[in-house]
């Protein structure tokens, strides 16, 4: 069977105040184009085909373009689950209907863990639709008190698919997650990606999908492996921010042999405009060729420079950022390394500014509430998509 994997295509998504829209449309044109030459039997999208849970009109038409090409005109299936950007209400309207038409879409993470079984010439492959959910929820659903990380959480809904897992069939596992090699802390692989927790909880140990012949994940934007060969982020199909500048952005062609074997070749996709990073002085920079990318210009002249944008947009006409590289704001990490401020955690950052104040690291009571506080925010950013959605 061959699977085309993708994932986070956040649809909607504004960088630096640049709606990327049209770039999406002609990056994921490609993808159509590589479904007329491959030919799959099933297309996987692992989450975060919005980037919020109310996306603009023109990000909700692409959508429905792209689904009614490649199901209704391609005849594709699709199996796609909601992303911790999506609202899983909206993603999932409809389903029922569409259903019948090839597409299946799980938004809400149920006790029933939706199975879609399809057939080639070899017998079933077994799909299962694993939505992004919080452990509350999956604590709740399953009634098991014991959960309280993501990790325990993706644990308990493994071990609920392999009761009723037959060994002899092919399995395929579709997630949205931060899985690390063995639940160890990792840092994101972009920081357009915003965190699901804080404090290590978000992370989920790649061991536990060892029931399934291939796990589809979604939510970090870098294409990579974790642990083993079989376990892949296809990565988002757009760079979303400069720290995704050398990544290399595509989809994956999965090919599952009779016995589950899996053989994977990455697709790479070619950008009307690339995101990159311009280093130099002013004077270099203004001798460059022009050039239409998104670029993020750091600046080496030891003085200001007046002006410099409107200077460097005389040769990148969509430069996004500027910023004087030789006069970083830095802090001190628990680890005693200096780092630019905007690129530290929010426990880092917090502890820089307690100590900047109070000229102290904070005590444990204190790093505990603020841990507990920021928890409390993140969960009610997600709540409150689900609010609006529902008015």
């Amino acid at each position: 069977m061959k699977i085309f994997h993708t994932a986070d295509w956040h649809l909607g998504k504004l960088v630096q105040g640049v709606y990327m829209t049209e770039d999406q449309r002609i990056v994921l044109q490609q993808f159509l184009d590589a479904i007329d030459e491959e030919k799959p039997d099933v297309v996987i999208i692992a989450g975060d085909l919005y980037d919020r849970a109310l996306p603009p009109v023109e990000a909700v038409d692409l959508l429905d373009d792209l689904l009614a090409e490649i199901v209704i005109k391609r005849k594709v299936p699709v199996l796609s689950i909601a992303g911790n950007h999506d609202s899983p209400t909206r993603l999932q309207f409809g389903s029922k209907l569409m259903r019948e038409s090839g597409l299946h879409i799980a938004g809400d993470l149920n006790k029933d863990i939706k199975t879609v079984v399809l057939q080639d010439e070899f017998g079933e492959v077994n799909f299962y639709l694993v939505p992004f959910a919080e452990p509350s929820t999956v604590k709740h659903i399953f009634e098991d008190p014991s959960i309280s990380t993501y990790d325990e959480a993706m644990k308990k809904i493994i071990d609920v698919i392999e009761e009723n897992m037959d060994k002899l069939k092919r399995h395929v596992m579709i997630s949205h997650a931060f899985v690390t090699p063995h639940g160890e802390i990792e840092e994101n692989t972009s920081d357009s990606e915003r965190p699901l927790a804080i404090g290590g909880t978000e992370c989920v140990s790649a061991e536990y999908f060892h029931p399934f012949h291939y796990t589809a994940l979604g939510h970090l934007h870098k294409a990579h492996y974790v642990l083993n060969e079989t376990i892949r982020y296809s990565g988002s199909p757009l760079k979303y921010s400069s720290s995704e500048a050398t990544h290399e952005k595509g989809f994956l062609i999965v090919d599952l042999d009779k016995d589950g074997q899996a053989t994977i070749t990455k697709r790479a996709f070619i950008p009307r405009r690339d995101i990159r990073i311009v280093e130099g002085t002013i004077q270099e920079i203004l001798r460059h060729p022009q050039s239409e990318d998104y670029v993020f210009v750091q600046l080496t002249d030891l003085t200001p420079v007046v002006g410099a944008m409107e200077q460097i947009r005389t040769v990148y006409p969509n430069a996004m950022h500027v910023e004087r590289k030789s006069l970083p704001r830095l802090e001190e990490t628990v680890e005693g390394h200096a780092v630019r401020r905007e690129q530290m955690d929010d426990m880092s950052l917090f502890k820089a500014f307690h100590n900047e104040i109070l000229g102290a690291e904070p005590n444990e009571i204190s790093v505990q509430l603020f841990e507990e506080i920021l928890q409390e925010m993140l969960n009610e950013e997600r709540e409150s998509k689900v609010t609006v959605m529902n008015r």
